[in-house]
């Protein structure tokens, strides 16, 4: 199938173009290849591109900028998430959209299932969600891909590059414990989005790999498989920060869709941090 991917250069554009181009004809945009807030731009590329499969992982992903900067993060996860719904229904392309588990408030207390009422609780969040109702009301043949902490491609501004990082600067470093999710590699998504996009299962889908950490816990783990034992990792808890956008503390998602639909599920995060480091 011929697979048009918004998001190119990000980290998960970057694995899904590796690992799609082994059963399917890729066709990646970057920002500069196609603006996805300029909606006749996007018309004109999916009548060029003639995709029979959309996957719109373009995203403004700074969660504190957004919070400086909302109109340009509505204007690029909303709108532009509506035009690219609006040109995929038109000519008949599938459509999957990457969301976050920053559509929910993080108080439930217990894992977020698909069926869940989202609240989010900042700019980058509200501005996703709003993406997802563009396309709900849209697009008939179309996907929602939850995920969270994603890790991986060859990008460098990741949880994981930022540890090893500040573990190459530092023998202390301080990271948060009253933040819980579940770490997701990309490779993993995107042999996921693999799997699930030849199917017509549409709906709503959360997509993590299993099992789940804090913050610490996670870059505890880093260190770990990087053998840098000599660093220490401080646990500290989120009101020490002053960041400008509020984060959910804990936003685990049940993969309840991936369970009823008898779909295979992510690995669990530790195995995929594994192998991500190994291929580092």
């Amino acid at each position: 199938m011929r697979v048009m991917l918004t998001g190119g250069r990000g980290q998960l554009g970057i694995d899904l173009a590796r690992v799609l181009k082994e059963s399917h004809e890729i066709i990646a945009l970057d920002k500069e290849q196609l603006n996805v807030c300029d909606a006749s731009a996007v018309v004109t590329k999916m009548q060029e591109v003639s995709p029979d499969i959309v996957i719109h992982t373009a995203a403004f992903t700074k969660v504190d900028e957004a919070e400086q900067q909302p109109v340009r993060a509505f204007h690029t996860n909303a709108m532009g998430s509506r035009n690219i719904a609006i040109a995929a229904e038109l000519y008949h392309a599938k459509l999957i959209y990457v969301s976050t588990d920053y559509v929910f408030d993080g108080k439930k207390g217990l894992p977020y299932n698909e069926t869940d009422d989202p609240n989010p609780i900042n700019v980058y969040g509200i501005s996703k969600y709003a993406g997802e109702l563009f396309i709900q009301s849209i697009h008939k043949q179309a996907f929602i891909v939850r995920t969270s902490w994603l890790y991986g491609g060859d990008v460098c501004n990741h949880f994981v590059r930022k540890i090893m990082q500040a573990a190459k600067q530092s023998k202390m470093i301080k990271v948060v414990t009253d933040e819980i999710g579940s770490p997701t590699y990309t490779y993993d998504l995107a042999e996921f989005i693999n799997r699930l996009m030849v199917t017509e299962q549409y709906g709503i889908y959360h997509a993590t790999n299993q099992g789940a950490c804090s913050r610490y816990e996670f870059a505890i783990a880093v260190l770990q498989e990087s053998a840098l034992d000599d660093v220490t990792v401080l646990p500290i808890t989120t009101d020490l920060f002053r960041l400008p956008a509020l984060r959910p503390k804990y936003s685990i998602l049940d993969h309840q869709a991936i369970r009823s639909q008898g779909l295979v599920d992510l690995p669990p995060w530790r195995d995929a941090l594994t192998r991500y480091m190994k291929g580092w």
